[in-house]
This record gives C-alpha cells, structure tokens and sequence, in this order.
C-alpha cells in the first residue's frame, strides 16, 4: 500500500494535483476540505464542532479532524493506497496517522510539499473566492491568518517528516503539468 501526504499552504494546487495522482497510481483521495464540507453539508456532530473554526480562518482541532479522517480511511479497506490532501496539518495530527496507519497494517510512504510564495497563493485563493462560494476564500485578513495558522503548525511538518526521510518539497507554480510532472518524478523514484 502507498500512502502519500500531499501538503502545502492553502492554494498551492493539492486538489487539483490530487486528482492527476489519484489516478495516476489508483490512490483513494482523501481531501480534509471535502471531508470537512460533507460534515458541514450533513449538519454532523463534527462538521458543527469544525463550522466554528472554519469561519474563523482557522485550523480545525486535531481530534475533530482525525476522527473524520478515520471514519472515511475506513469506507476503503480495499484501496491500493492513500492520497491524504490537506491531513496532517500539525505534529499532533502527524503523530495520530503514525498511530493509526499500522492498525490497518500501513504506514506513511512518503510526505510532498507543494511549495510556493504566499503572494501568488493570495491571488489564487481570492480568484478561487469568486466562484467557490468559500467564505474564507473570499476575505483575504482570512487567508492571511490561515497562513499565520499554518507558519505556526505545518510548518514543523517538515521535520517531522525529514527525520523519517519522508519529506520532499516541489516547486508549486508553474502549469499544472509541470507540477504533476515534478510530484510524478518524486513518486516515481521513491
């Protein structure tokens, strides 16, 4: 089973990525935003309990997120394999995939970081805005503090996972082809 944790700031281009991999290597894609909006759009205990933060530009609490998470990892016993889009986003939740993974006889395979200049994904995320219908797309004091968030908490990702050799960084600007074919590269040779 291959398992990969895609993570960058938010715009940097995991979904779009995401869907280009997920099919390239038969991964089950699992988007923390779209898991996230299934729990809001369903009024579940978690999607009320992650609304709060959400709508504040912040980073959903570890337990929240790991438990929706978990129950979607659990929907596909019979994947070839992960592609976790936007999950870790802490140590804390790092640590509880480590945790869980071997309970379904797996582990992390690698770590890719889409990397790129926080203007630019400003720009992006506030064009995205336009035709979301994201509230924190669309109000950049938000993003902005969503970076804050991630400087804070992802950023310490990135040691984590170098410790395992599990961390590789790719240029994320330039076409979508480029990018893919910079992730592919990674992938490919690991």
């Amino acid at each position: 089973m291959i398992n990969i944790v895609l993570f960058g700031k938010p715009g940097a281009g995991k979904g779009t990525q995401a869907e280009f991999l997920k099919e390239k290597y038969n991964l089950t894609h699992l988007s923390t935003g779209d898991i996230f909006r299934f729990n809001l759009k369903n009024d579940t205990d978690l999607g009320k309990k992650a609304r709060v933060f959400m709508d504040n530009g912040e980073l959903v609490p570890c337990e929240v997120t790991t438990a929706m998470l978990i129950d979607e990892v659990k929907k596909h016993p019979d994947t070839a394999g992960f592609l976790f889009d936007g999950y870790p986003r802490t140590l804390d939740q790092a640590a509880a995939l480590d945790k869980f993974l071997p309970t379904i006889d797996s582990s992390v395979t690698a770590t890719i970081a889409l990397e790129a200049d926080d203007e630019i994904l400003v720009a992006r995320l506030l064009e995205r805005g336009k035709t979301s219908g994201r509230a924190d797309d669309q109000d950049e004091e938000k993003i902005r503090v969503r970076y804050q968030e991630y400087n804070e908490k992802t950023a310490p990702l990135i040691g984590y996972y170098k410790e395992q050799n599990k961390f590789h960084a790719v240029n994320g600007i330039g076409t979508i082809e480029e990018i893919t074919e910079r992730l592919t590269s990674v992938i490919d040779n690991l």
